[in-house]
């Protein structure tokens, strides 16, 4: 595990993501302890002797060096999510575009899927002493940027993390070549797929029949959806199932409208999460795209055979925030 960390650190070093002593990086022994990077070390050049191991209830290092001076953050994350590894880094370019914007223009097809709506959380000290509103942005994504200060990354292994650390990386390289060829157009990207969302004044419990009943009542009046559906032939059965309970809902997709809700999971695709990621995706805080490709969520079948629905389906999953619930 510790060569893991070695060779994690010196890939991203190399790749420009950390420099000096900067970024730091963790992972899971087992259910009470943790390696982490001690303070002080470059990542680009650790040795074994700059790991070390800290244990989870008490926060103190078992080994003769101090750990992380971002220890805290690393261990409230294992406290809250199920992931085994933690990386924190400063890159500069997300760092560049993330001091002038909140948020991010995806412009392709990649970055929308696997990134989403990456969220931004204010960063006023050289390290993270208000963990709570970053443990609170990564249930919406395994990726947070803290504004001024670097990028938080956590996932069940380093290459996912690394993964999405180089697609933000990039995606604010094409956001910004993009920006010098055309800032109007840019700025007016995606007009077409956007539409002030209006909430329906009645709310329903989460995922009961009612609203999910007024979810498809939505879908089946927008007109995006019903062009997109014929086009692309959207013809499919999509299930989703609430983790815990006996709660599931089939949708029987013919040319883009939902020709009859089921109240089953037997379908070729089906979305399944527990109750507090349904209602990050009810809110509009996480993609449904994004939360399979980051592991929030589970799907049973096959994503590329549905990305070709790609399209409409990111439109009825932001239908899904126009109805209140309780």
């Amino acid at each position: 595990m510790k060569e893991e960390i070695i060779r994690v650190g010196r890939r991203l070093y190399e790749a420009g993501l950390a420099v000096a002593n900067s970024g730091n990086l963790s992972c899971r022994i087992d259910e009470y302890n943790i390696l982490i990077t001690a303070t002080g070390t470059s990542l680009g050049d650790l040795t074994p002797e700059d790991i070390v191991r800290v244990s989870l209830a008490s926060g103190e290092s078992l080994d003769s060096k101090n750990p992380s001076s971002e220890l805290p953050l690393h261990s409230l994350v294992y406290k809250n999510f199920p992931v085994q590894v933690v990386v924190h880094c400063h890159p500069p370019l997300i760092n560049g575009y993330f001091s002038v914007y909140d948020s991010l223009k995806a412009l392709t097809f990649e970055t929308k899927l696997y990134l989403g709506e990456v969220p931004s959380v204010k960063q006023e000290t050289p390290t993270v002493t208000q963990p709570q509103p970053v443990i609170n942005a990564l249930k919406s994504n395994n990726l947070v940027v803290l504004k001024n200060h670097g990028v938080v990354v956590i996932g069940q292994n380093f290459k996912d993390a690394l993964t999405l650390i180089e697609a933000l990386e990039e995606a604010v390289k094409s956001a910004a070549i993009a920006r010098l060829f055309n800032k109007e157009a840019f700025d007016d990207l995606d007009n077409g797929l956007k539409e002030e969302l209006t909430r329906q004044e009645a709310a329903y419990p989460m995922f009961s029949r009612e609203h999910i009943q007024a979810i498809v009542d939505l879908v089946n009046k927008d007109e995006f959806i019903a062009q997109k559906g014929k086009e692309l032939d959207l013809t499919v059965q999509l299930a989703i199932k609430m983790d815990g309970s006996d709660s599931a809902y089939k949708f029987n997709f013919e040319k883009g409208k939902i020709v009859c809700l089921d109240f089953d999971a037997n379908a070729p695709f089906v979305i399944s999460a527990p109750r507090d990621i349904w209602e990050q995706v009810f809110l509009g805080k996480l993609d449904s795209f994004v939360a399979v490709t980051q592991g929030k969520m589970k799907l049973s079948g096959q994503l590329g055979q549905l990305s070709k629905w790609y399209v409409p389906f990111t439109r009825l999953f932001s239908i899904f925030r126009q109805v209140k619930f309780k």
